[in-house]
């Protein structure tokens, strides 16, 4: 048994989550479309200027699927709805500004190793429903998405012409809406919404995120650090940003430093 100043103090077997691929990524969400209900949109359509004040991660619909070409591996596809914070400048009073609060939808996909496994889980904590199905939980690894508020590099407002289809998300979830647009959105057709808007506010974003994939194995080991991924995900854009590119990537704001060390190692004395 080792003493606290090797690292740890004993070896246990646990059941935990083991990753086993991960990468880290920075990026750039150029122009970006912010979606507004329709008397919020027509507040734009009358706008001179607009300027993002905040943007936040709302939340991430993950869904992992097998590549059938590579096998053990698997495509993470990533569904982000953020909260955007706009302020509004009037053309008829211009030091007249409103704010006005709409989201952002941005789709990543990556793929990662995440080996092949076949045993089912099953556990006490399952509750057998009459609609529930009869096998347990597969050998589909666990997807997990870390990630950062975006910042906020640009807005630009800009007029539409023509016919501009991209003009609302369908599937945006209840939760979404009720944090930013309003429950009426939903109720919204996305014919009137894009017939409501002669403008449009779009935002550049930097994201920082991790993406793991994870199964949960028995392991009999020590635990020492943080392990932080060093691998970049495949860059998905052929127009960077080169200032976004600069920052640092922010590792302590993922993996904050733990206060009970200290304290541990001062009782081993």
């Amino acid at each position: 048994m080792a003493d606290c100043n090797n690292g740890f103090k004993e070896a246990v077997c646990i059941d935990a989550g083991r990753v086993y691929d991960s990468c880290c990524d920075r990026d750039c969400l150029e122009d970006l479309r912010v979606y507004f209900n329709i008397s919020d949109q027509q507040l734009i359509n009358e706008a001179s200027n607009v300027r993002a004040r905040n943007a936040e991660l709302l939340t991430v619909l993950v869904d992992v699927e097998p590549v059938t070409f590579n096998r053990g591996y698997y495509s993470v596809d990533m569904t982000f709805f953020f909260a955007v914070e706009v302020e509004v400048f009037s053309a008829a009073l211009p030091s007249t500004r409103t704010t006005v609060n709409g989201f952002s939808v941005f789709n990543k996909k990556v793929i990662l190793c995440g080996t092949d496994g076949s045993a089912k889980t099953f556990s006490s904590d399952d509750i057998l429903s009459d609609d529930a199905t009869l096998i347990g939980r597969g050998s589909m690894p666990k997807a997990t998405v870390q990630t950062l508020d975006p910042i906020v590099l640009s807005t630009n407002l800009c007029p539409i012409c023509g016919c501009d289809c991209d003009c609302g998300y369908n599937n945006i979830p209840v939760a979404v809406a009720r944090a930013t647009v309003g429950e009426e959105y939903l109720a919204q057709p996305v014919l009137e919404l894009c017939q409501s808007a002669t403008k449009k506010v779009t935002v550049t974003l930097g994201l920082f995120s991790v993406v793991q994939l994870i199964r949960n194995v028995q392991m009999l080991m020590p635990v020492y650090d943080f392990c932080v991924p060093e691998k970049e995900c495949i860059a998905t854009t052929d127009n960077p940003c080169e200032l976004f590119k600069k920052i640092k990537f922010p590792v302590d704001e993922f993996f904050p430093t733990s206060e009970c060390e200290q304290s541990c190692c001062e009782n081993c004395n």
